[in-house]
């Protein structure tokens, strides 16, 4: 749920290192994708020191300028025709030293504690859409700034609904009577309704219906995706016997008639295929 994003902190110049950008992992429904969400989430993090205000120091006493540096957070050291310039080993860069640290957090100007923030999830994002919480990071060290929280959003499988960008697709079995003498049918849409879905007879599985504006949110936007339905037929199981009966009567008089064209496409092209083999 919960982590350290990106690394550690940036330091300023002469100054305390800039507190660390913190990633959390935040888990939602397809539907709550659609409609967006305010989300209170709970970050354990280090913040302000109450007791010193941040200043690392006991109340009463202040830093003093660093004696090693001056106050620059860095030294310099001549070695041959080289100068070599490296990060202050007495105050760790900050210019300045604490003299009588605050007792509440050891001179770190900082605490453990968990923080709760609402969290503000717009209709339309999308599995792996990033959410910046500026200063919402770690506290710096010593008074420098905070860094940023990244709200990392993934979107849960949904059992009817599979999205494509914008785009919605749904798989709808449709029996095989209302395949072939066409019918009504009602399909769920994402946002909570049902919508009615005219199957015209004859029709194949696989072939898909458009539902203009039907589909997911856009992100920053009032429009809509589409919603494609497709079509499965099912084939009937566990017949009885006067069923059984009437498909092979079917079956009989579909003999004379042409009412497979796509099997009768296909068994052509085998017949030809053998033709050509035996040539």
């Amino acid at each position: 749920m919960f982590g350290e994003f990106m690394g550690g902190g940036r330091r300023g110049q002469g100054g305390p290192s800039r507190g660390s950008d913190l990633r959390y992992n935040l888990e939602i429904s397809l539907e709550e994708c659609f409609r967006g969400k305010q989300e209170t989430i709970r970050v354990p993090n280090l913040v302000t020191c109450d007791q010193c205000q941040g200043s690392g120091a006991e109340p009463g006493s202040k830093p003093v300028t660093c004696p090693t540096c001056h106050g620059r957070g860095r030294i310099r050291a001549q070695q041959g025709f080289f100068t070599i310039e490296r990060t202050c080993a007495s105050c760790q860069g900050a210019g300045r030293v604490i003299e009588r640290p605050c007792r509440a957090c050891g001179g770190q100007g900082r605490v453990r504690r968990e923080k709760t923030l609402a969290v503000n999830i717009p209709p339309g994002v999308e599995d792996g859409t990033r959410i910046r919480l500026a200063g919402e990071g770690e506290a710096g060290v010593r008074g420098a700034p905070p860094g940023d929280l990244f709200i990392f959003i993934s979107v849960t499988p949904h059992p009817i609904f599979q999205r494509d960008g914008a785009n919605i697709h749904c798989r709808v079995p449709i029996s095989i009577t209302t395949a072939a003498l066409g019918g009504t049918i009602d399909v769920p849409t994402v946002d909570g309704t049902r919508t009615k879905v005219t199957v015209p007879a004859g029709t194949q599985s696989g072939r898909q219906f458009r539902l203009r504006g039907k589909g997911m949110s856009v992100l920053r936007s009032s429009l809509r995706g589409d919603m494609y339905v497709e079509a499965v037929v099912e084939t009937p199981v566990n017949l009885t016997k006067r069923q059984q009966e009437l498909l092979r009567e079917f079956e009989k008089e579909s003999e004379a008639s042409r009412t497979h064209p796509e099997s009768e496409g296909f068994f052509a092209r085998v017949k030809e295929f053998f033709e050509d083999l035996r040539e």
